[in-house]
Formats: C-alpha cells, sequence, structure tokens
C-alpha cells in the first residue's frame, strides 16, 4: 500500500474537495485524482461519488476513513519512535547500585536522569554487593552499575567517578566514640561488622587488608549483606565498621561517624558490559557519571566531613 495514496484519500476526505486537497498537499489536482483512482483499483471498490458539485464517500469510503487515519498515524509515531531512539531519546534501563550510592545518591540519580532523559525509563536496584552487580551486567540483568573497584572482568567498561573516604560508624555509646580521630590499628582489639567476605564483597577485602597491614588479624562478629543492615547493627551496639563516607546519608539514631586514619579512600566507579553500543545507554552512561560528578563537587563545597548521627 502506497502511503502517498492514502494520505491523498484522508485529504480528500476530510476536505470534500478535490481542488482544496490538492492544495493542502501541495500537489496539482491531476496527479491528486490519478492517486485516488489508483487507490480505488487497488482496493476493488470505488471510495467516493463525484458530482460537479460535490465529492462525498461511499459507504466503503466512509468504513475506510478511520482505519486510514490509524494507518497514517502509527507510521508517523513509528517514524518518531524510531528517531528518539537513535538519538538515545527512548529505551529502558535498570541502574544497580552498591548500598552507599543507594543511600546517598539515588533520589539525585532519580531526578537528573527523569530531566535528561525523559523518554527513557530507569528502574534502580539498591543495595547490590559487587559481584552480584558484575553478575547481574553479564547476565543482562542490570544495564548500567554504580559498583566499587577492583572489578576484573574483561567484559566490563569500568569508568572511575570518585574517591570516596572510608570513616569508622561506632555505637554513640562505644568507648571510641568520644575520640574525635581513631587509626585502623584502634581496631586491634574491636568487634568489626563487615560486608559478606562469602560473596566475595569488595569493602570486605579492604577492611580485612587494612587491619593486616596494621600488624593484625580483625575481629569480625558479623558479615552482612546490605548496608543498611550493617549500620543497623551498629547502631544496635555489636560493633563497629568501615564504611564509604557517602553511608552517612543514612542517617541511623545511635550512630556516629569518625574520621579514620590511615584508611584511605574506596573508589566509585560506573560500569556496563563495553560492547553495549545502544544509544540510550551510552547517554544513560554520560548522564550518570555528570550526576555523580557534580554531587561530589556539591559534597566538597558543602564540608562533607564526617559528623555524629
Amino acid at each position: 500500500m502506497d502511503l502517498r495514496r492514502l494520505e491523498a484519500f484522508v485529504a480528500v476526505a476530510e476536505e470534500r474537495h478535490f481542488g482544496r486537497a490538492a492544495e493542502r498537499l501541495h500537489m496539482a489536482q491531476p496527479p491528486l485524482s490519478q492517486q485516488i483512482r489508483a487507490l480505488e483499483r487497488e482496493l476493488g471498490v470505488p471510495l467516493f461519488t463525484r458530482t460537479t458539485r460535490r465529492v462525498d464517500l461511499t459507504t466503503a469510503g466512509a468504513a475506510y476513513l478511520p482505519r486510514a487515519r490509524a494507518i497514517l498515524r502509527e507510521t508517523a509515531e513509528a517514524a518518531d519512535e524510531v528517531r528518539l531512539v537513535a538519538a538515545g531519546r527512548l529505551g529502558r534501563l535498570t541502574l544497580g547500585c552498591v548500598g552507599s550510592v543507594t543511600y546517598s545518591l539515588l533520589p539525585r540519580l532519580a531526578r537528573g536522569l527523569a530531566a535528561e532523559l525523559p523518554g527513557v525509563e530507569v528502574s534502580f536496584r539498591g543495595e547490590m554487593l559487587v559481584p552480584d552487580q558484575v553478575d547481574a551486567l553479564v547476565a543482562g540483568e542490570v544495564d548500567l552499575a554504580l559498583l566499587r573497584t577492583p572489578v576484573r572482568t574483561p567484559s566490563l567498561a569500568v569508568t572511575a567517578l570518585r574517591q570516596d573516604k572510608l570513616v569508622l560508624a561506632v555505637p554513640a555509646e562505644h568507648r571510641l566514640a568520644t575520640r574525635s580521630r581513631v587509626g585502623v590499628r584502634d581496631l586491634r582489639d574491636v568487634d568489626l561488622i563487615v560486608h559478606a567476605g562469602s560473596r566475595a564483597a569488595v569493602m570486605y577485602d579492604r577492611v580485612v587488608g587494612l587491619c593486616r597491614g596494621a600488624g593484625f588479624e580483625p575481629r569480625v562478629r558479623h558479615e552482612v549483606a546490605e548496608t543498611s543492615t550493617l549500620v543497623t547493627l551498629v547502631a544496635g551496639g555489636l560493633g563497629v565498621a568501615v564504611v564509604p563516607e557517602p553511608v552517612q546519608a543514612l542517617g541511623l539514631d545511635g550512630v556516629r561517624y569518625l574520621p579514620l586514619r590511615g584508611a584511605g579512600t574506596v573508589e566509585l566507579a560506573l560500569a556496563y558490559v563495553h560492547d553495549r553500543t545502544e544509544p540510550h545507554l551510552l547517554r544513560a552512561a554520560e548522564a550518570v557519571a555528570a550526576i555523580v560528578r557534580a554531587d561530589r563537587g556539591h559534597r566538597a563545597r558543602a564540608g562533607s566531613g564526617v559528623s555524629p548521627r
């Protein structure tokens, strides 16, 4: 079916006049009449009754008009959709986040992505451990991930976004809570709550490495999968935890955050499967990176040092 014939039919049906329809379509009247006759031959039925004074739809033409309009409308919508997809302005994505991002950045990410890419439907999976994020990326269950490095999966493209200080979360009544600053060596005889080592959590390896680097084995009392559970156990007085500074955004009562001398920083990075080249994914990756870096600048200007909770 030639769409030009449908356009001609709809124009004549709506104008009820060949001359006005031809003017509307920016064409001469004889070619328009030829388009209508060709369409009638193709369908095998007359669509119009013509007199010297007026043009009316036949019963078949009246039945055909709403279908023709729908075909033209859907064709135009399909063309618009294809252009939006090609421009990276339409699609669906899932973003997986580690715990500290879930509490400190998720609202900003949701607002920023909605503003930057209103046609891209973004869902979020929070409180993910890095190994789970990597598995989900490779399996296609998430499209982008904000995670902690190191990540040693060759199929992933990983872009460093910022460094977050490591701080110590302590119960408000803990003996260390009265200190203004502590060092890693002060954790020698302290019960620690850590992310699950059995699931190869990046933070587990980092905390164990810090303690061993200071000359002692960590006294791990609890291993958990979610950052919220980790901080909740600290609030309950069951131990202390080394966490990235943005975890403070969780804001539980009964927890104080202290600078941890010698702990350094942990990297936050954006990852996706490197052979994913969909325009909306690449645009979203750029937008996420910009939002994270802007948040870093905002926190720096606000003086985001550790503070009691």
